[in-house]
């Protein structure tokens, strides 16, 4: 049976803490046990670097008041640097109570959180983290930890849903409205694969191909659909219904003439991957063409090897 992704709602509306502390909150057996909390990022394009400033973060237990973990020693983390199965470890082996948790919060300091563009050599930009330094950004949704056992989990956080352009806005140059997933370490895989891209690119730029297909624009990307058999579709984070839950850039090989990709922190399940090498601004609808369309299942603890695109 198929299980899907665990996405946690994120809001990042202001909201009162009902209580927030560093000692706060217990299990009703008093059992503990340890938690480790680590963030990786699904990737982007456009930008060079995504530099988020991380003061704190919280946790909420079901029965318990708010837990409160500094993030001095992390510190300005660049996302993308965490993409391919790459985490950055938030919390490790903290003890805290056993039991059911509902929430977790990333405190952020805004002031020293900015993106960079490749197009634009190291120039800053802006980013504003709306209530990220007050009860910043919110994950909703019920997780475990279990008694007198290790418990791992990672915040996925993709930056190519969650970075937008507010067109204009006097906020900042670009605004963070956060997708972020968490998953336990113990029930995901990952799928990896090649793309021979010299070759489609050289078919795309053939004149005399019937219903000549649309020329390459990039080295392109993979789109990881959730389930079997869905028909590939754009991104774009203001569209209701279908959306990739990833965009995977192919980078070039080390050796050899092919690229390569790696779908990273995949619970165990089907999923359906296609590769598409037209640009596709997330904020607006497009008609991509896609190559490779294939179905996939990863298996937790696993590394699934798709099929080369395009099949030899």
């Amino acid at each position: 049976m198929k299980q899907m992704s665990r996405v946690f709602v994120v809001s990042a509306l202001a909201s009162a803490l009902v209580a927030c502390g560093g000692s706060g909150g217990s299990s009703s057996s008093g059992e503990t046990g340890s938690v480790s909390v680590g963030l990786t990022d699904a990737p982007t394009m456009e930008l060079s670097s995504v530099n988020i400033a991380f003061n704190a973060i919280r946790l909420k237990p079901a029965d318990g008041d708010w837990l409160e973990f500094s993030l001095d020693e992390t510190g300005v983390v660049d996302l993308l640097t965490l993409q391919g199965g790459v985490t950055e470890p938030l919390i490790t082996n903290e003890e805290v109570p056993a039991g059911v948790y509902n929430e977790i919060r990333l405190i952020i300091d805004t002031d020293n959180s900015y993106v960079t563009k490749e197009s634009d050599g190291d120039s800053q930009f802006t980013l504003a983290v709306p209530s990220g330094e007050q009860s910043g950004l919110k994950l909703k949704g019920d997780f475990v930890v279990a008694a007198d056992s290790s418990n791992s989990f990672t915040i996925d956080f993709d930056v190519r849903k969650s970075i937008v352009d507010p067109q204009g806005q006097a906020l900042a140059d670009y605004m963070l409205k956060p997708v972020l997933r968490l998953v336990d370490n113990l029930e995901v895989g990952a799928i990896e694969g090649t793309v021979d891209y010299a070759t489609i690119a050289q078919t795309r730029g053939t004149d005399d191909v019937e219903d000549t297909l649309a020329d390459c624009e990039y080295n392109g990307a993979v789109y990881v659909y959730e389930g079997a058999d869905v028909e590939p579709i754009d991104l774009n984070v203001t569209r209701d219904g279908t959306n990739p839950l990833m965009v995977v850039p192919v980078t070039a090989q080390e050796s050899g003439s092919l690229y390569e990709w790696t779908a990273a922190f995949l619970t165990e399940g089907q999923y359906t991957i296609a590769y598409s090498c037209q640009l596709d601004n997330n904020e607006t609808d497009e008609t991509l063409e896609f190559d490779g369309q294939q179905n996939v299942s990863v298996v937790a603890g696993e590394t699934t090897v798709a099929d080369p695109i395009p099949q030899p």
